[in-house]
This record gives C-alpha cells, sequence and structure tokens, in this order.
C-alpha cells in the first residue's frame, strides 16, 4: 500500500504563514477605511470632544495658577475656578441682555447704510458695475452677516451640546491623569513613555495658547471699547464685546471687527470714523506685537497663513465650530510632529 505524503496546510488554513500574514494586511487595510469612515461620520461630536478638551486646558491652566497663590486642594482651586467662570458669563449675559441686546438691530441698519454709501460712491466712480447697484451688493454683504449671526444664534441655541461640552470640559480638569492612563493602557508599554512626554507638551502648549488667547481677548474687548466711548463712536459697549468674542478667532475675528468699527465711526461722522480707524489700529499693534510674540514665545509659533488657511479649510467643512478650533487643532498637530520627529527611526 501507498505511503501518503504528510497533509501541507492550504491557502485557506488559518496555520498557513502566507494566510496570517494576507489576514494582517487585510485586517490593518479594513480597520483604516473603518476608522476614516468613522471620523467623517462623527466629525461634529469629535469636534465637540476636542472643544472639551480646549475648556479642560482652560480649567486645568485656571486650577494651576491659583495654585501658586492658595495652599488648597486641587478640587477646591478647581471649584473656584468655575465659580469664577459662571460670574463672568452671567455678568456677560446680564450686561449684554439689559445694556448691549437692543443695539444689534441698530448696528446692522447701519452697517448696510454705510455699506451703502461705499458701493454708491464706487459707483459713482465707475469702479463697481452699475448692474444691481449698491443696495444689492450691501443686501447680499447684509445677508452674509445675517448667516454669520445665525450661526451664532444656532451655537447659542444647541443647549445640548454646550452642555456637553462643559460637562466633559470640567470631568477632564478634574483628573486629566486619569484618562491620560487610560488611553496609555491602550498602547504597547515601550511607546508610552512617548505618549506620556507628547501629551505633556501637548496640554502645556495649550494652557499657554488658551490663556494668550484669553489675554488678548480682554485687552481688544475692553480696550476698544473703552477708547471706542471716548472717542464718541456709537455702541462703543457693543462694539466692545464683539471685539472681544471676535479675537477668539485670528486673523478672520479681527478683520471682522475693524469692519464693523470703522464703519460705525465713520456713521457718526468724517472724525469719529478717523478716531475709530485709529483706536483700530493701536489695538491691533499692541495685539500683534505685545501679546502674539509672547504668547507665541511660550506656546508654539505658527505662522500667520498656516492659521488662515486653516481657518478657511476648517471652515468650509465644519462651519463656526471647525473656524474656532481651527488654531488649537493645528497647534497639537505641530506639537505631535515635532515630538515625533524628537524620537530615532523606528
Amino acid at each position: 500500500m501507498a505511503i501518503r505524503k504528510p497533509e501541507q496546510p492550504g491557502p485557506s488554513d488559518s496555520r498557513s504563514a502566507a494566510t496570517i500574514y494576507e489576514l494582517h494586511k487585510a485586517a490593518i487595510w479594513l480597520g483604516l477605511a473603518v476608522a476614516i469612515a468613522l471620523v467623517v461620520l462623527l466629525v461634529q461630536p469629535l469636534l465637540l470632544v476636542f472643544a472639551a478638551l480646549v475648556l479642560a486646558a482652560m480649567l486645568d491652566g485656571g486650577t494651576r495658577l491659583l495654585g501658586r497663590i492658595l495652599p488648597i486642594g486641587r478640587g477646591w482651586r478647581l471649584l473656584i475656578t468655575c465659580l469664577a467662570v459662571v460670574a463672568f458669563i452671567t455678568w456677560t449675559v446680564y450686561f449684554a441682555g439689559s445694556q448691549i441686546a437692543g443695539q444689534f438691530e441698530a448696528l446692522r441698519t447701519v452697517v448696510e447704510t454705510q455699506l451703502t454709501r461705499v458701493f454708491e460712491w464706487a459707483n459713482a466712480r465707475g469702479l463697481m458695475p452699475k448692474t444691481g447697484g449698491g443696495q444689492a451688493v450691501a443686501s447680499e454683504l447684509m445677508g452674509s452677516f445675517d448667516r454669520l449671526t445665525g450661526w451664532v444664534g444656532t451655537a447659542l441655541g444647541a443647549v445640548s451640546s454646550i452642555a456637553m461640552i462643559l460637562v466633559l470640559g470640567v470631568f477632564i480638569a478634574a483628573e486629566p491623569r486619569l484618562y491620560e492612563r487610560g488611553f496609555a493602557w491602550l498602547l504597547p508599554i515601550e511607546k508610552r513613555a512617548d505618549f506620556y512626554a507628547t501629551t505633556a507638551r501637548m496640554g502645556f502648549t495649550m494652557r499657554r495658547l488658551m490663556f494668550g488667547r484669553l489675554i488678548g481677548m480682554a485687552v481688544e474687548g475692553f480696550g476698544t471699547g473703552i477708547a471706542l466711548s471716548i472717542a464718541g463712536v456709537p455702541m462703543a459697549a457693543l462694539l466692545g464685546l464683539l471685539t472681544g468674542l471676535l479675537a477668539f478667532l485670528p486673523n478672520i475675528g479681527s478683520i471682522i471687527s475693524g469692519v464693523l468699527i470703522i464703519l460705525v465711526g465713520f456713521s457718526a461722522g468724517f472724525d469719529t470714523g478717523i478716531w475709530a480707524i485709529i483706536i483700530y489700529v493701536a489695538v491691533q499693534v499692541i495685539d500683534g506685537n505685545i501679546i502674539v510674540p509672547w504668547v507665541a514665545r511660550r506656546s508654539v509659533d505658527l505662522a500667520p497663513a498656516l492659521i488662515l488657511g486653516a481657518q478657511l479649510l476648517f471652515g468650509t467643512l465644519f462651519g463656526i465650530v471647525g473656524l474656532a478650533l481651527a488654531d488649537p487643532i493645528v497647534a497639537m498637530i505641530k506639537v505631535f510632529l515635532e515630538e515625533r520627529a524628537k524620537r530615532p527611526a523606528e
């Protein structure tokens, strides 16, 4: 009787080295495709989570700052920071509701009127086509302004999203090491030291970046409001508040606030308009030559063109939330790449 040769694993047998190799490759590509699909589908929740991380970095920065002057536990310092934030928001809402809310419609009317005058002047000198007239162009631009205010209204009306950001931000700020260790547990042991170093640098950069952003918002908001009030510009308080809020958006925010300030200033007269230009330029010079370089030296140096490009990209893809988070996202990506470059090639 003939002796049979030993059986060899076939291509469908899991013991085959070739089969295992191909299955591993397929699993990697499939996992990558699923991950990309999940990121695309869950981009809005992911942005909310990142917004919570930004808030947590701000709360953590305030807690660490209080630790330098108050010898109390971290939990109490975080509570004081949260109460201070709530008090400021409450005061701002009350102030806006009682002093400023009625000025929004007046601001819209003034801006539309001034834009109409500008385009009619350009039409009269042949600088723009006469089809449609300045009124049509002004109405179109104000339609964009209305869409912007609509986005803001939508953001303010999204109570559940804001509440989720607040809750996540407070929880993360309360025990950041807990979540850091949880993510590190998913990595191989030999990778965890690099992970901790990277997250520490990211946290430091985010805290400094947000601290500088808050300082810039305060300087631009209060400085602009007080200076415009002294110069006799109408709606100075509202313009100061909008300037401070828009300062959270580098480059784009200053352009929008500058246009509003100049248009409202010239609505009160030529001299007032000149003072509005001088005030706007002075505030931007102080912010651009003192605050921004100071923050950049202590956090991460980001090129203005890079930030503007990221804002246009994220704003187009993800709306107002992506526009607001473009700066910290780019900063975190840069820190990650810099830390990655420090490691030896694997």
